[in-house]
Order: C-alpha cells, then structure tokens, then sequence
C-alpha cells in the first residue's frame, strides 16, 4: 500500500472512530427524542381535529406548533443538532457497514440505513428553517404534485412514489404487528416495563403505517386522477378518514397511536442498538 493509501486508511480509521465516539452516539440518540417529539405533537393536533377543532396535522403543523412555545427555538435547534447526528450516524453505517453482516445483507443494511440517512437529514432541514422562523408553506405539496403531474415521467415518478409510500406503510403495519422493530433494541428492561415498551411499539408501528398507507393511497389516486388537490399530503391523508363511517373514532385512534409511535421512539433513544 503506497502512502497516499496509508493516508486514505486513516482517514477512514479516524471517521470510523470519531462516528463510534460516546458524544456522537449520545446526540444522534437525541435525534430519536426529536423524531419522537415531533410524531407526539402531530398526533395531538390530529386528536384536536378528531374532536372538531383546527390544525394541521403533519410536520409543518408539528414544528409550528413547537415553534410558538416557550423556549420553542431553544428546542428546534436542539432537535436540528440531534436529527443531523443521526443523520451523520447512519451515513456512516452505510460507509462502515457492521462487520457482521456480507453480501446481500450487507447491501440491504446500507441501503436501509442511506434512506434513514435522507430522512433525518431533511427532518433536520426542516427543523432549522422553523428556527430561524422560516416554514413550509402549505400548499408546497399541491404544488409539487401539480408540477410533477405536468408531464408523463413526472407522473410516473410521482405514482411509484405513492407506491413506495403504501409499501413503507404496510412494512410499518408489519414491523407491528410481528413485533419486529425489536429487532433494532437492545437492552430493553424486562417485566412490566419491557412489555410497556412493546406495547407502545406495537401500537405506534400499526397506526404510523396506516396513516402512510393513507397518504400513499392518496398520492396514487391524486396522480392516476390527475387531480394535484387530492394530493395533501399527511395532513390530508388523516383528515381524510373523518370522511368514513366512523370516521372521528378511526381519526382518534390513529391519532393516539402516532402519539404511543412518538413516545416510543423517546423510549427508543435509550435502547437502540447503535
């Protein structure tokens, strides 16, 4: 190995260390806490709508909401610090791959964990442009759809995305259900306290993957319809089953899942395996 590759190797020695480090590890758990923060407040604002009131139910919503508090800049940078940890963690699972795992398993992990990657990143956006008292607007996602919708490949592209969404949505649904989100903790107290947390998984997974599979569901409908204004985003996707028989009720209880989802990922800061 000539010297500019001994050089390469410490570098990627010395990021591989620096990304195992306790004070990293500790802030991207932080970005679990603010993923969770976020779920608990959209869940609470979709509860106010259930029970007749207004809001938007959904990241923007969320974040505003947090934005007018207290304190609540304070709490948006914070969150921006931890999302971006995480961010930063997983792409350097997706760099420096577990040992343990090779060929497909290891391509699947790296794939998984650079999707992770883009989410909390633009997660961490969206939070810093919130503090800095920016926001989305909320007629962003019409306005994309209707852009997208303008030509076939748009279209195309904007209806796989429904697909991935309903996809991702019923993985939620089945992560749930099986219980295989436990897969990802270790450490998780046993007794009563083990079974609250597998509880709130359980519950969190299913309702988060219903609302997904809504959203999904929508944004196909929206793109095979050509119609950008059925295309509203989470907000939409939630307030769309007060529309059902029984709508309140199945509003309400999705809204309280995404909060037990929320709470959750809090608990799940402490037990992820990192």
């Amino acid at each position: 190995m000539g010297e500019m590759g001994r050089q390469a190797r410490k570098v990627a020695d010395g990021a591989e260390d620096a990304a195992d480090s306790k004070p990293f590890i500790i802030a991207a758990r932080a970005g679990y806490v603010a993923a969770g923060l976020l779920h608990i407040l959209i869940g609470v604002i979709a509860v106010r709508v259930a029970a007749g009131g207004s809001g938007s139910a959904d990241q923007s919503g969320a974040m505003a909401s947090l934005a007018g508090t207290p304190g609540g800049g304070i709490l948006l940078w914070a969150c921006f610090i931890g999302c971006t940890a995480l961010a930063l963690f997983l792409l350097s699972e997706v760099i420096f791959p577990s040992k343990r795992l090779s060929g497909k398993d290891k391509i699947k992990d790296r794939l998984k964990n650079g999707g992770k990657a883009v989410v909390y990143a633009a997660i961490g956006v969206a939070f810093a442009q919130y503090a800095m008292g920016g926001g989305g607007s909320g007629s962003s996602t019409q306005s994309t759809s209707a852009a997208l919708m303008a030509n076939p490949a748009g279209a195309a592209l904007l209806l796989a995305i429904g697909v991935g969404i309903l996809v991702v949505g019923g993985y939620f649904v089945y992560s749930g259900i099986t219980r295989k989100f436990e897969e990802n903790l270790t450490g998780k107290p046993s007794g009563s306290v083990g079974q609250a947390v597998t509880g709130l998984g359980t519950v969190g997974y299913v309702a988060k993957g219903v609302a997904l599979g809504v959203l999904g569901f929508l944004v196909a409908i929206a793109t095979i319809r050509n119609n950008p204004e059925e295309s509203t985003g989470l907000d939409g996707a939630l307030k769309s089953l007060q529309e059902q028989p029984f709508g309140v009720y199945i509003l309400g209880a999705v809204a309280l899942g995404l909060i037990a989802y929320g709470v959750f990922m809090i608990v799940r800061s402490r037990y992820q395996r990192m």
